[in-house]
């Protein structure tokens, strides 16, 4: 029977429960199962009748050598003592943790919380002082002061848009999901011309219709030459439509949000991504937002002309341009001689206006996420 009781206090600690017993009370049950009193363990082993007591209380902890001396008179191991022991104080220790974090419940308020649980990011409790503690385990800080430090500052210093600094919170939990994904990744380390080699078969992915299709194919080229990518949907308050960051001296992030919905904004996004891995410094992290300049307009135009002219060569457009009226047969043609989507040629003569938004736009590929299902 005492065997029993043992292996059942063995399994508790294998498998550390959300509730952790004071191992005081695993002494206490063997002793009722052996008919001794705290007395006869005193003499047993050679503690004081205080002491056992307040081993039982668990306001003495369990030594290394109170854990042999328990091991040649109550049986099991002197680690089954120290695993109880543990646990019992990184519980003890939790909860008193947990309690602190009460003090900074309104966080959650700054986060996308319901779009961070709802997309699979974080996991919902129910006590807010835990949830607190889900979403810095989220963030990888053990702090709201560390989380501002290593998060909320960068962003909110990133003057791209009034946008953007008035949500670092949403931006940041995007951009973490993106460090996440990527500590996922097999990648090797970068290499510019590798880099620019594989672009240039990512280009023809273009012409594929169905993300799951391409995107696995995307990433693999990109992997292997040391960028992760990741497309994620962005949380309310998360304008961004594109992201690049260092995450190391030889490994990138490339983060896409899918934000245009169709294959032109799509494609040209992660392009002008690129530009800015291939261009600009590997200190910076570029956030960007559709339609608008970043906090280096120059790089940012940079980028811009690197992800135009990859898709689309200049030569060929000149030619295409020069075009006094420009239909949608040729549109297809064109872009089935230069191996791209055709929504991406109409998209780019929406930009320069040869053709109206609201026109031919058929032809461009849209995309959803499942949860908008």
């Amino acid at each position: 029977m005492t065997e029993a009781v043992l292996r059942i206090y063995e399994s508790l600690a294998e498998f550390a429960p959300d509730w952790v017993a004071i191992p005081g009370e695993s002494i206490q049950d063997l002793l009722e199962e052996r008919g001794w009193s705290q007395a006869d363990l005193a003499t047993r082993t050679g503690f004081t009748t205080k002491h056992v007591n307040l081993l039982l209380k668990g306001k003495a902890p369990i030594s290394e050598e109170t854990a042999l001396r328990l091991e040649r008179v109550l049986g099991s191991t002197a680690r089954f003592w120290l695993n109880l022991e543990a646990q019992y104080r990184e519980h003890a220790a939790r909860q008193q943790s947990v309690k602190a974090l009460a003090l900074h419940v309104d966080w959650l308020k700054e986060l996308p919380l319901a779009d961070m649980v709802k997309f699979g990011w974080v996991r919902k409790v129910k006590d807010k002082a835990q949830q607190v503690f889900e979403c810095l385990r989220y963030f990888g800080v053990a702090d709201v002061d560390a989380w501002r430090e290593q998060y909320e500052r960068p962003v909110a210093a990133y003057r791209a848009s009034e946008k953007l600094t008035r949500i670092p919170a949403a931006v940041s939990a995007w951009l973490r999901h993106g460090e996440r994904a990527a500590e996922d990744m097999r990648l090797g380390d970068f290499d510019r011309e590798s880099f620019e080699a594989a672009l240039q078969n990512i280009r023809s992915l273009t012409a594929e219709r169905v993300p799951k299709e391409f995107f696995p194919r995307l990433t693999e080229h990109c992997a292997r030459v040391g960028v992760a990518v990741v497309l994620a949907p962005a949380p309310k308050g998360c304008p961004v439509s594109g992201a690049t960051k260092w995450l190391g001296t030889n490994k990138a992030l490339i983060m896409l949000s899918l934000r245009g919905k169709t294959d032109d904004k799509l494609w040209f996004s992660f392009f002008h991504e690129a530009g800015h891995l291939l261009k600009h410094g590997k200190r910076m992290t570029f956030l960007d937002i559709m339609g608008e300049d970043g906090l280096n307009a120059q790089e940012e135009r940079e980028a811009d002309a690197f992800a135009r002219d990859m898709l689309i060569p200049a030569a060929d457009y000149r030619e295409l341009s020069a075009q006094p009226v420009i239909s949608e047969r040729m549109i297809r043609e064109f872009a089935e001689q230069i191996h791209i989507s055709p929504g991406i040629v109409l998209g780019r003569l929406q930009f320069e206006r040869r053709i109206g938004w609201q026109q031919l736009n058929h032809l461009k590929v849209s995309y959803r996420w499942d949860h908008e299902a």
